[in-house]
C-alpha cells in the first residue's frame, strides 16, 4: 500500500448514475472530464458505462480519443477546441464535436472529408453562462450553415445544448432566463429544418432540481462522483455516495511544548503542550494552502485540526496528546461513513467547491481503484495509477 493514495471505488460511481437515472427518469451523460474530476477517466467511464450511461462527456480531443483507445464504442461528447486543433480523428472514430461558430463547422466540414466519413456535430447556444457557444445573434446563421452541411451530407447535427450558470441557485431568475433562451433557441433549429437526436441542457444540480430543464438527457459531472452540486438542497433519497478517499501514513509522532511555533511563519503556537502528527501530503499533491489551520483529518477513530501553514509534502496535525504510532492511517477526506471528513467540508475550510477539492488531488499520490460491490482487487493497468 503506499504512504499517500487516493482511493475510488467505482461501485459507488455507478450507484451513482444509476441512482440519477432512477431519480431524474432522463437518460445519463456522465461527464469525465479532468481525469474523471480527479477520480481516472477510464475506471469512471467504465463504470458509468456499466451503470447504463448512454453518454459520456469530455471536454478535450486528447480525453475523448482516449475513450475510444480504451475500448469504449458508445456516444462520447467533446466540446472545447481551439484553432489549428486536428478534428479529423474525433470525425472518423464517430466522436461527436461541439461547434460554437460557422468557421468551427468548416473546420470539422473539412475533417470530414479528409476522415472519409460523416462527421457528428453538436451545436451548443449560448443561453448567459457568457462562456463557449454560439450568442443569440450568432445562432440564426449558426443553425442556417449547420443545416447546409446536413443537406449535403457533411455532417449529422446530432444534439443541441447550452449549460446553466446558477442551476444550484434554483431561485436565481437567470434559470428562467435561460431555459427561456435555449427552447427559443431549439425551436429556430427547427425551423431551419434541424432535428437534433438530443437536447440537452440539465447539469448536475439542474438534472436534480429543475425537471423542466431535463429534455432528452442530463449531463452530471460532480454528481457522478457522489458530491453534492446544491449542498443543502439536494433530496437526501437520492442517495449519492462519494467515491473517492484520500488516505496517507501518519510519518511521525512527537512532542511539543506550550509555545511551540508550528510550521512557516509560526502561523499556530501551541497553547499547551501537546503532541502533534506528521502526513506525507502537502500542496504539491493537491492539499489546498487555504485550509491550514481550518481542515481536519481523521487519526485513530477522531477528526484532528491541521496546524499551521500548509507545506508542499507534509502538514501538521494536532494529535491533542495521543500518541497513535507511525504509519497509522490517516484519512484526509471520503464518505464520511467512519466520522472522516468529506470533499464537502474541506471545500467549506478552504473557501472553494468541492470540485476543486477532488480535481486538484494528484501529484505524487498513487491511485488505487477498488469495487466494493463486488471485490477490493486493484484493477491493474498504467491508466489507473496516478504515481509518477
Amino acid at each position: 500500500m503506499s504512504r499517500a493514495e487516493i482511493v475510488v471505488d467505482v461501485a459507488a460511481i455507478r450507484h451513482n448514475v444509476r441512482r440519477l437515472a432512477q431519480f431524474t427518469q432522463t437518460p445519463v451523460m456522465a461527464v469525465a472530464k479532468a481525469d474523471g474530476y480527479g477520480h481516472g477517466m477510464l475506471p469512471a467511464a467504465r463504470a458509468a458505462r456499466e451503470a447504463g450511461a448512454r453518454w459520456i462527456g469530455v471536454a478535450t480531443l486528447d480525453e475523448a480519443l482516449a475513450l475510444r483507445d480504451d475500448g469504449d464504442a458508445g456516444h462520447v461528447l467533446c466540446w472545447l477546441t481551439v484553432p489549428g486543433d486536428d478534428l479529423m480523428p474525433a470525425v472518423a472514430r464517430g466522436i461527436d464535436v461541439t461547434a460554437y461558430t460557422t468557421d468551427e463547422l468548416d473546420a470539422i466540414a473539412q475533417a470530414a472529408g479528409r476522415a472519409g466519413r460523416k462527421a457528428r456535430v453538436q451545436l451548443k447556444i449560448d443561453t448567459g453562462l457568457s462562456r463557449g457557444g454560439a450568442t443569440a445573434a450568432h445562432w440564426p446563421d449558426l443553425v442556417a450553415r449547420a443545416r447546409a452541411g446536413e443537406e449535403a451530407g457533411t455532417w449529422r447535427i446530432t444534439g443541441i445544448w447550452s449549460h446553466f450558470a446558477s442551476s444550484e441557485l434554483p431561485d436565481d431568475p437567470a434559470n428562467d432566463a435561460q431555459e427561456k433562451l435555449f427552447r427559443e433557441a431549439l425551436d429556430l433549429a427547427g425551423a431551419a429544418g434541424l432535428q437534433p437526436e438530443v437536447r440537452h441542457l440539465a447539469n448536475s444540480a439542474a438534472a436534480i432540481l429543475r425537471p423542466s430543464a431535463r429534455f432528452d438527457l442530463v449531463r452530471c459531472g460532480i454528481a457522478t462522483y457522489g458530491l453534492d452540486p446544491a449542498p443543502g438542497l439536494t433530496p437526501s433519497d437520492l442517495g449519492l455516495r462519494p467515491a473517492m478517499t484520500v488516505r496517507a501514513d501518519l510519518a511521525l509522532v512527537k512532542h511539543v511544548d506550550a509555545g511551540a511555533a508550528v510550521s512557516y511563519n509560526g502561523r499556530w503556537v501551541a497553547p499547551a503542550a501537546t503532541t502533534l502528527g506528521l502526513v506525507p501530503v502537502g500542496y504539491a499533491d493537491g492539499v489546498l494552502r487555504s485550509a491550514a489551520n481550518r481542515a481536519e483529518v481523521l487519526v485513530g477513530g477522531a477528526r484532528r485540526p491541521i496546524r499551521g501553514s500548509v507545506c508542499m509534502d507534509q502538514v501538521v496535525v494536532d494529535l491533542s496528546g495521543d500518541e497513535p504510532d507511525p504509519g497509522e492511517p490517516v484519512i484526509l477526506f471520503g464518505p464520511g461513513d467512519d466520522g472522516e471528513p468529506t470533499a464537502e467540508d474541506w471545500a467549506e475550510a478552504a473557501g472553494t467547491i468541492s470540485y476543486e477539492i477532488v480535481t486538484r488531488m494528484g501529484g505524487r499520490l498513487t491511485r488505487r481503484v477498488v469495487d466494493t460491490e463486488r471485490d477490493d482487487r486493484l484493477e491493474d493497468g498504467p491508466d489507473d495509477s496516478r504515481e509518477q
